[in-house]
């Protein structure tokens, strides 16, 4: 049967997917009119493992500024706790980190 498609080809995309897996990437959490400032600080120590002082310093972060960063690192570790942060009520996104 033959597909078009050379088995090199289908060799480089699947060596792609395994590159991208590991790729750097933050959590992102927006504000928004209806979180405390209370539950978002617990949300990042429950969640994110911070201390109290930078789960405070970053809900100021994200009141002021409009969002922030709460954490780095690959998609498989992040993925969970951006979900945790949603389940929360929390308005979170995983952005992709471009590396020099």
């Amino acid at each position: 049967m033959n597909t078009g498609v050379k088995f090199d080809e289908f060799e480089d995309v699947l060596v792609e997917d395994n590159i991208t897996t590991g790729q750097r990437s933050q959590i992102v959490v927006y504000n928004d009119d209806y979180n405390t400032f209370d539950w978002v600080i617990q949300s990042f120590m429950d969640v994110c493992n911070h201390t109290h002082e930078q789960s405070e310093q970053l809900s100021l972060l994200v009141h002021f500024k409009g969002k922030a960063s709460v954490k780095t690192g690959v998609m498989s570790e992040l993925k969970p706790m951006k979900d945790a942060l949603v389940e929360r009520g929390l308005s979170a996104v995983i952005e992709s980190l471009v590396e020099d």
